[in-house]
């Protein structure tokens, strides 16, 4: 009884540490790369770190988080989701939380899965499924709330593509790689470490 205890209490702590990490890396310059055409996002990585260390559950919780703090920065009055904000107030809600809630449970079921074949091998699936999902998921959401709004369609125009997968393509580009890249390297590494001092510790 008391190591079940023990063990939920860790559990939450890790996971209000990791909530945390998120709000400070969102509202941060350590979570995004901006640049003037580009936005890239390093919160894939502690959402990864969630689901490998605290399973679909903290995981999803984790990706919570991070759609929270998304939806949050459309009030900035600036950036796509603002923009969003401004056609479909509940579509941005949508576009914003769902697939991130998404990801983070995906990951971790990768994680899982890849685990009962390769224990190490399953922290570089899961680091990297983690930005790939945030990409297609996120991507597949703005296109079926947002792509036959004006604004979707003046802006597909104005990068010379005629359907929604072309114009995916063009808007993820860079930054996709960059996430992936990122997060494969940093969250794969983090979640060995956590994980392996986990259990050091008994």
């Amino acid at each position: 009884m008391k190591h079940q205890k023990e063990t939920r209490t860790r559990y939450m702590t890790q996971m209000a540490l990791l909530i945390a990490v998120i709000f400070l890396m969102a509202f941060t310059p350590l979570g995004y790369l901006r640049t003037p055409v580009l936005s890239i996002t390093f919160l894939p990585v502690p959402v990864a770190v969630g689901a490998m260390l605290l399973g679909p559950r903290g995981g999803a919780v984790c990706g919570l988080a991070f759609g929270l703090t998304s939806f949050m920065q459309s009030f900035s009055g600036s950036g796509l989701g603002a923009v969003l904000l401004g056609l479909n107030p509940v579509g941005a809600a949508v576009t914003c939380i769902v697939p991130r809630i998404l990801e983070g449970l995906l990951c971790a079921l990768v994680f899982q899965a890849v685990r009962k074949i390769s224990k190490k091998g399953a922290y570089y699936a899961a680091s990297l499924a983690c930005p790939l999902f945030n990409t297609l998921l996120f991507m597949s959401a703005l296109l079926l709330i947002f792509y036959d709004t004006e604004y979707m369609q003046n802006l597909a125009r104005s990068l010379g593509v005629l359907n929604p997968l072309a114009l995916a393509a063009v808007l993820v580009g860079v930054q996709g790689l960059v996430e992936a890249g990122v997060c494969f390297l940093v969250a794969s590494a983090v979640s060995r470490a956590l994980c392996a001092a986990r259990e050091t510790d008994g």
